[in-house]
């Protein structure tokens, strides 16, 4: 499954939880129901995956969790706030340089229509 293919889930997935909950809610609520939709579309999907840094051989544990990691090829990053600002994005972009990952996804479910960043 490409990239893409798993995005289209994902959003599909997302949109379905956004419609049933609707804003407001705290980031776990809406990261244990995209774990539950992602599950029930068939995709691998592993929730608060620990992410190493790796600095000259050494494997550092840091403190870095991914939200959600899809197929081990795409980055869930989810969001309860009024607005994201660059300091989500660079989280993102800091997950997929210590990653593997080719595709990140930045969802905001604060806001009353869905996208993605």
């Amino acid at each position: 499954m490409t990239e893409n293919e798993i995005s289209k889930i994902v959003f599909d997935c997302a949109m379905k939880v956004h419609r049933a909950l609707g804003p407001g809610l705290l980031e776990s609520s809406y990261e244990a129901c995209m774990f539950y939709e992602l599950r029930k579309a068939g995709v691998l999907v592993e929730k608060q995956k620990p992410l190493p840094l790796i600095y000259e051989d050494v494997k550092l544990e840091v403190g870095y969790r991914v939200d959600l990691i899809i197929e081990n090829k795409v980055i869930l990053e989810i969001k309860s706030v009024e607005a994201l600002n660059d300091v989500h994005t660079a989280q993102v972009l800091t997950y997929l340089k210590l990653s593997s990952c080719k595709l990140g996804m930045l969802l905001n479910f604060m806001s009353l229509l869905l996208k993605t960043e």
